[in-house]
């Protein structure tokens, strides 16, 4: 791109140059010097505009030598800028095309949108393998900068969903602004994988039990979420930025994690007393998720630690990195 404009440069200095020197040496107008340039370089062999003097007839054959070689330099790094790119196009299609056949246990994304992209980006942080699926091509240029894989195509639509992995996935979210497309979308992803975790959005209330009904697993109604999130800033500030700073900023230490306790954890079957957690993590275990799907709420010393557990951590980046390692050495 660079030779590109390098090129331009001089193609419009060459212009410059011929336009002044008519008008200097013929004491031609402006027009009729730039006329006179152009139809010269592009050698169109249309006639003079006036009869031409021996000295502007010296300069129009250094002119011609001069802008036609410039013409053809830039027209050559033209054509190949735009071969350099169709090939860059191509190989970057089939790297693409690579890398989705690759994915495993990934997350497919069904819209690019606002809330799209947060999701995207939070999975991409975390180091969790994703896919976005996005129907308009506008957004091609967005999901390459934040180098997000990625299928332009309709997320409705069967076959799109097979080629995105689905049956690898871990799990997928529906985000379109149509709840009627996520519904659909919900119905067919549940299809195509019992085991996939379905996240989907809803915007209307009506909305919400139809998508558990076909499959969803959780249903998310933003514009609820919000309020919420407005209504609690107002009513207990202190709380909800607390939430903020544990949840969403990540210029502190302090975060709030979960952590599955796996088959033959060595704490299996320990209360949280005995299991050393507190002293040698220096985390607090906020709840506990058991595997029957009851949510235990600021647990007890005594409450038993089982296999398919869900510890909900707050603590800093450090402790919560050896509370995994504690629970589940294998990890390492």
């Amino acid at each position: 791109m660079k030779n590109v404009v390098r090129g331009l440069l001089m193609l419009i200095g060459i212009i410059f140059i011929g336009t002044t020197g008519y008008m200097l040496i013929e004491k031609w107008d402006f027009l009729e010097s730039l006329y006179m340039t152009i139809i010269t370089i592009t050698t169109v062999g249309f006639k003079e505009v006036r009869p031409i003097s021996d000295h502007g007839r010296i300069f129009t054959i250094f002119l011609i030598f001069s802008g036609v070689g410039i013409i053809a330099y830039t027209l050559g790094l033209v054509a190949q800028a735009m071969i350099e790119f169709q090939i860059m196009s191509i190989l970057g299609r089939r790297k693409l095309g690579l890398k989705i056949r690759s994915l495993k246990d990934h997350y497919i994304i069904c819209g690019y949108g606002k809330l799209g992209k947060v999701v995207a980006n939070e999975l991409k942080s975390k180091d969790i393998p994703l896919l976005v699926i996005e129907k308009e091509p506008e957004l091609r240029e967005a999901l390459e900068r934040n180098e997000h894989p990625y299928i332009i195509a309709d997320a409705t639509m069967e076959e799109v969903l097979i080629e995105a992995g689905i049956e690898r996935a871990k799990g997928i979210v529906t985000l379109l602004s149509s709840d009627a497309d996520n519904l659909f979308i919900t119905m067919t992803a549940r299809t195509l994988n019992p085991e996939l975790f379905v996240l989907s959005r809803a915007d209307e209330e009506h909305t919400y039990n139809k998508l558990l009904r076909v499959g969803a697993n959780r249903v998310v109604m933003p514009h609820i979420i919000g309020g919420q999130k407005l209504a609690n800033l107002i009513i207990k500030p202190a709380v909800a930025e607390f939430l903020e700073l544990t949840v969403h900023n990540r210029e502190i230490e302090l975060e709030m994690e979960e952590v599955m306790v796996e088959k033959g954890s060595p704490l299996n079957g320990l209360s949280l007393e005995k299991s050393g957690i507190r002293q040698q993590t220096n985390v607090i275990i906020v709840a506990i998720r058991k595997k029957e799907g009851q949510m235990i709420f600021n647990p007890s010393s005594i409450t038993k630690i089982e296999e398919g557990d869900v510890l909900i951590a707050l603590g800093q980046r450090d402790g919560l990195r050896k509370l995994e390692n504690l629970l589940n050495p294998s990890w390492k």
